[in-house]
């Protein structure tokens, strides 16, 4: 099955990114649903119910402390060599530290992360007309910046749809206080 560790964002955070999505320009794609808002700490791949069962136990090891949150910019990716942007996302504080705890439990199973980004994909991008436009009038949305307090993980598989993946919980694992 196609699995990944996650942080869930909570509704009301949830509520806050739909407004930074109904600001966005125009543009040809798909805005990400609201129950598919999530920070992706760890992408594990296919993997197998054997593995699974290895990867909860080291997960439920993990001591970790509750820690506080906010998105506090907006960002895009694409490479210069691009016609176009691909991805606008909202950059996660203080979501480091965690996702280097998880790479490490996890060592021996999985390579490390070469380079996390702490992102939230809110919109995908198929096509935009002029790319250094559609970038300048990313960078001039204005919003209110949420902080939320993050008190737990998530093990979540992922099943690729025609109309987009479809998340389901494995487990969750609690941070403490």
């Amino acid at each position: 099955m196609r699995v990944f560790i996650s942080l869930n964002i909570p509704k009301e955070i949830k509520n806050e990114i739909k407004k930074i999505q109904n600001k966005l320009p125009e543009f040809n794609g798909k805005i990400t649903e609201e129950n598919n808002l999530h920070l992706t700490l760890k992408f594990l791949g296919e993997i197998s119910e054997q593995k699974i069962e290895e990867i909860r136990k080291k997960l439920r090891k993990i001591n970790f402390r509750k820690f506080k949150s906010s998105f506090d910019f907006l960002g895009v990716f694409s490479s210069s060599s691009e016609e176009f942007i691909r991805i606008i996302w909202v950059h996660l504080t203080n979501c480091e530290n965690l996702q280097k705890k998880i790479d490490n439990s996890l060592e021996d199973l999985f390579e490390k992360e070469k380079r996390f980004m702490s992102h939230l994909t809110i919109a995908r991008v198929k096509n935009i007309k002029d790319k250094q436009n559609f970038a300048e009038r990313i960078n001039k949305i204005n919003f209110e910046k949420r902080e939320f307090e993050v008190s737990k993980f998530c093990l979540m598989k992922s099943t690729l749809f025609r109309d987009g993946p479809k998340y389901e919980l494995i487990e969750e694992y609690n941070l403490v206080q």
